[in-house]
């Protein structure tokens, strides 16, 4: 029998909820690509049910532990004394979530001799060392598209959110102001506005879709170009380098993953060659802008915003500059863990954990690692290598 260690976000403050704002959720047919949603085949939750932490398992418990499985659940992931690294030495099977993430170095799966599964419950898998997981043939899958439409919404939501002030203005009316000028004076409209995103799959070009009825002029940056059909229905501009793309942007959006080649893309260097007064948007991963360069170019005025829901480490240390720095719209990584996401991604993990005990085939599209190589969607999407480098500071956020 297996152990399996999930690592998941700590309840609400106010403990978990026994109600819910909805009753029920949208049904969802199919994804736009063809795929098909997880098909486990059975599920112990009521999508719609608060998954993702601790409490809520993904809805596990009971398919674990009814096959003599044993279950560990914990938020407790940072430093050398948490439960996860307590866990370690005798787990099979590590699953975890982009959003708080159990950061898999090399060095940790050294101390998990019996570790053959490690799972992202979401999708992005560069909080695991993947070139450790390489070296020790251990599969890494994750639950591709069960959240990217939710990321895609966020990523608008926060376009909007930028370029039309929302945040301070809303500020203003909750400490009882009526300021309208102070509002007024960094708002402005998207309407022909050039935005571009770094990468154009899943997420990219789900963005892309959502903001040509506002009338934006769209263009995007990615190493396999789209198909000619769907580059003439959106009225899209590819361009063959991010630099050539971010010079002609008024925003820019990145939905690119974390690896080797995309870390500290936007450095120093590519931010001076963005317009200046451009909003940068970040859901795919922290690390792959400079922290430091972003919150110099806010200050400087090269860049008129910056929002995103993605940090490094996570969580991030309470001193983080992020929080502080002028015209920002950070969120915690809460994009991909709407409770509609949820009920996706558990039902996928469900899935790959139903193939893994049954000795079946893991779907092909939720392949990072697999049998000593990059597989699946690992191979079109990440570069061997290890981009978990510094998330030890994660440990720093219970203590500043």
């Amino acid at each position: 029998m297996a152990k399996v260690v999930c690592v998941l976000y700590d309840d609400p403050i106010d403990g978990y909820p026994t109600s819910y704002a909805r009753d029920d959720l949208p049904r969802i047919a199919g994804y736009a690509d063809g795929q098909t949603l997880p098909t486990p085949n059975a599920i112990d939750f009521k999508p719609g049910q608060l998954l993702g932490s601790v409490s809520g398992e993904l809805g596990l418990r009971k398919y674990l532990e009814e096959r003599g499985h044993t279950l560990v659940v914990t938020s407790e992931k940072d430093g050398p004394n948490s439960r996860l690294e307590r866990e370690l030495a005798d787990a099979d099977v590590v699953i975890s979530q982009p959003f708080w993430p159990a950061y898999l170095t090399a060095e940790r799966i050294a101390k998990a001799p019996k570790l053959k599964l490690a799972v992202t419950a979401g999708i992005g898998s560069d909080h695991v060392d993947l070139q450790a997981a390489i070296d020790r043939n251990i599969t890494v899958a994750e639950v591709t598209f069960s959240n990217s439409i939710s990321v895609a919404e966020h990523v608008v939501m926060m376009i909007l959110s930028l370029v039309r002030n929302y945040l301070p203005s809303h500020d203003w009316v909750r400490n009882g102001g009526w300021n309208i000028a102070d509002c007024a004076a960094r708002s402005y409209d998207v309407e022909g506005m050039h935005v571009g995103t770094v990468a154009a799959g899943r997420i990219g070009l789900a963005v892309l879709r959502r903001l040509k009825p506002f009338d934006m002029h769209l263009h995007y940056f990615d190493r396999h170009r789209l198909p000619g059909k769907v580059e003439k229905e959106l009225n899209l501009v590819w361009h063959d380098t991010v630099e050539d793309m971010v010079k002609v942007c008024d925003v820019v959006t990145i939905n690119c993953p974390l690896h080797p080649e995309t870390e500290n893309l936007f450095d120093e260097g590519l931010l001076a060659k963005m317009k200046r007064g451009a909003y940068l948007v970040n859901t795919a991963r922290g690390k792959i802008v400079n922290r430091d360069a972003v919150v110099r170019a806010l200050k400087s005025g090269q860049l008129a915003g910056y929002a995103g829901d993605v940090w490094f480490p996570q969580p991030a240390p309470k001193d983080h500059p992020w929080r502080t720095m002028p015209h920002e719209g950070m969120t915690p990584h809460i994009s991909g863990t709407s409770l509609s996401a949820q009920a996706r991604y558990a039902a996928g993990v469900r899935e790959i954990l139903e193939c893994f005990f049954e000795g079946r085939p893991i779907r092909n599209e939720y392949l990072i690692v697999h049998d000593g190589a990059l597989a699946g969607t690992g191979a079109n999407s990440y570069s061997p290598g290890d981009a978990t480098r510094g998330s030890d500071d994660a440990a720093r956020f219970n203590k500043t």
